[in-house]
């Protein structure tokens, strides 16, 4: 018998931008899915309207089209399980509900919220975990009387006896004892289903056969496996992934300010190097390998190699990766990508600029420092000190002297020879090249570090480094 077709989903819930969180339980769904040839699907679960932020979806889906991780069913894609928003199911979900209390598998409960904050106080003064005492179960004639009558209420899950078990592809076996579990609440007062009916529903209707989630939710996962006994479904198979950690060590959170992942574009971090970080957040390949192509990830992921423990995320480790992405890039995509961080110039600027920058940018963004001197006037903040240090003024002047004289009689083409007359002034004054150079950086970039400074100069052409040189050199006197 030829096995089921492998289908995963993304579910957020639109309450704010997407952190490297939530994202990286996004892209072990895709990477799952694109792994085994099957599908990946987005669905918005809104059902949470106190903590809906309108526009979010919008928000979610540039997010997840800018990192490359394309859903082959959602909003604005459409699917045989349309619609893909939760807020546009709730006939569905008060249909099953109706179904789940006609079997006997949950009930109506009218408690009233005092009702069940003086029921939780009596049991934290006994010492007993908070739960609903289930006092609605056995009065569902009444309960029937108070709802025509109108008042407010829910449906409750009624929770079996016994014990519900599961095999998690990252956690292993877990059992959970039956009694320990509350019976949750499935429909609201306001008719809208909370995340545990419509979960269960929505992924059995839309044939998910992986849940890849947060290991937030396996108190939960009773829950749902008792709901799909009842509805009598096979359940899918889980597995619940660590947290991602913040370099605090703390759990990244929208409420604790983790930076949305739009952000980081804007910063000049490229979409690859992003997904190749969050990958690595609690998986790894098995050898030593740790750049990976988009491509290459979905070649070698299995959730089998995802880590139980929480993940760090470690900031330097994104800006390494996405140094190494940026020197894998082509110039062509080069050229088309630094546009947003060099406003104002043209394709074949970018062009000449991108060797002397290829191997200095850890993030797109650094282009705008680096080539401002070459793009604009040169500026010296008044704190570099001139000549720098290490150097004498003697040889601060000589430095100066030599390349004017230089570029005066043979231009910008030779480069080699260039460099090797001015060694040679540094080499005969005793002074290392490394120091000896940074004259020539202040002079042309206003900084002691930068680009390539011969490269700068061919780059500005013979009569603008000249004009820079000469300036330096009176300054100097």
């Amino acid at each position: 018998m030829a096995a089921a077709r492998v289908r995963t989903r993304f579910a957020p819930s639109p309450t704010g931008a997407l952190h490297f969180g939530s994202v990286r339980t996004a892209l072990f769904a895709w990477l799952a899915a694109r792994h085994a040839g099957g599908d990946f699907i987005l669905r918005i679960e809104d059902t949470d309207q106190e903590r809906y932020i309108p526009g979010t979806e919008a928000l979610i889906i540039e997010t997840l089209n800018w990192l490359g991780l394309d859903f082959n069913e959602g909003p604005e894609v459409g699917g045989p399980h349309d619609p893909y928003i939760q807020s546009l199911r709730i006939a569905t979900y008060r249909e099953h509900a109706d179904r789940l209390v006609a079997d006997g598998n949950a009930y109506w409960c009218t408690c009233t919220p005092a009702r069940l904050a003086q029921m939780r106080d009596a049991q934290r003064a006994r010492s007993e975990p908070t739960r609903y005492d289930r006092h609605c179960l056995t009065r569902q004639a009444e309960v029937a009387r108070e709802r025509a009558s109108g008042m407010a209420a829910v449906v409750r899950l009624r929770m079996p006896d016994g014990v519900s078990e599961w095999d998690d592809v990252v956690r292993g076996h877990v059992s959970f004892a039956n009694a320990d579990i509350d019976d949750q609440v499935l429909l609201k007062s306001d008719g809208f289903p909370t995340y545990h009916l419509a979960v269960v529903v929505d992924d059995h209707l839309m044939e998910i056969s992986d849940v890849i989630r947060s290991d937030e939710w396996i108190p939960s996962t009773p829950k749902h496996l008792a709901l799909y006994a009842a509805f009598g479904w096979d359940a899918p198979r889980f597995a619940h992934v660590p947290a991602v950690l913040g370099p605090d060590h703390q759990k990244l959170s929208k409420r604790r300010g983790a930076r949305n992942v739009l952000e980081y574009g804007e910063l000049g971090y490229l979409p690859s190097a992003i997904v190749n970080a969050i990958a690595l957040l609690g998986w790894s390949s098995g050898d030593e390998q740790e750049v990976f192509s988009p491509q290459e990830l979905c070649e070698r992921f299995t959730l089998e190699r995802v880590n139980a423990a929480a993940a760090v995320f470690d900031p330097k480790r994104l800006d390494d990766l996405n140094g190494i992405h940026i020197r894998r890039m082509s110039v062509d995509d080069l050229v088309e990508a630094l546009e947003f961080h060099l406003p104002g110039t043209s394709k074949e600027t970018r062009r000449l600029l991108i060797p002397m920058l290829r191997e200095r940018m850890v993030t797109l963004a650094d282009a705008t420092r680096l080539c401002a001197p070459l793009l604009g006037e040169v500026t010296v903040d008044p704190g570099v000190e001139f000549p720098p240090k290490k150097v004498d003024q003697a040889t601060a002047v000589a430095m100066i002297d030599v390349c004017i004289e230089a570029v005066e009689e043979g231009g910008l083409d030779d480069q080699a020879a260039l460099l090797e007359r001015i060694r040679a002034v540094a080499e005969g004054a005793g002074v290392k090249s490394r120091d000896a150079f940074r004259v020539l950086y202040v002079a042309i970039l206003g900084t002691p570090a930068g680009l390539p400074v011969i490269e700068a100069m061919a780059f500005l052409g013979k009569d603008q480094s000249l004009q820079r040189l000469h300036q330096a050199r009176a300054r100097l006197g």
